[in-house]
């Protein structure tokens, strides 16, 4: 191999490698730009959370749960039994306070379940209903967390509710 020939095949390996380096560093910020608008939508930031009432059944009735700032909000499932890995009824009421869109964020307690949270449908000017399913559990029995998320003119409100499913 002459030294033109080797002088050139050495500048494109540095091209290759300038590159790959280039293509490496536009990944890195595109998945820093995904990650970080993913970031509201995975852990949206609430304004205020409602105090957990412990006592409440969702198995035997519907449960409500005091804003902070004033109002209230009400949350029931459907069927009472809450079964796995088959469709739910959700219903959200509230009183109090102006609410422009509710979700339910259904996170397993001790266990991570993944991402489940349904975007309920307006009803009444008081009202969202939508369904969800649970997914099923290595245990026997899972406790779970329904944070109802309000969209209000005061921020995102969050009620959690607590229940348990049986395999």
């Amino acid at each position: 191999m002459s030294d033109s020939e080797s002088s050139v095949s050495q500048l494109k390996s540095k091209k290759t490698a300038n590159l790959w380096t280039t293509v490496a560093l536009l990944a890195l910020v595109l998945l820093l730009v995904v990650s970080y608008k993913l970031k509201d939508m995975l852990k949206p930031t609430v304004a205020a959370t409602a105090e957990l009432d412990e006592s409440c059944d969702l198995r035997k009735a519907p449960c409500t749960s005091k804003l902070p700032g004033g109002g209230s909000v009400t949350f029931s499932i459907s069927p009472k039994d809450i079964p796995i890995l088959r469709p739910l009824k959700i219903d959200v009421k509230y009183e109090g306070v102006e609410v422009s869109k509710a979700e339910v964020d259904f996170t397993g307690i001790g266990m991570d379940m993944g991402y489940n949270r349904p975007q309920l449908e307006p009803i009444t000017k008081t009202q969202f209903k939508g369904k969800a399913i649970l997914p099923v559990c290595v245990r026997t029995k899972m406790d779970w967390e329904a944070r109802v998320l309000l969209q209000t003119d005061r921020g995102l409100l969050m009620a959690p509710f607590r229940f348990f499913t049986l395999k």
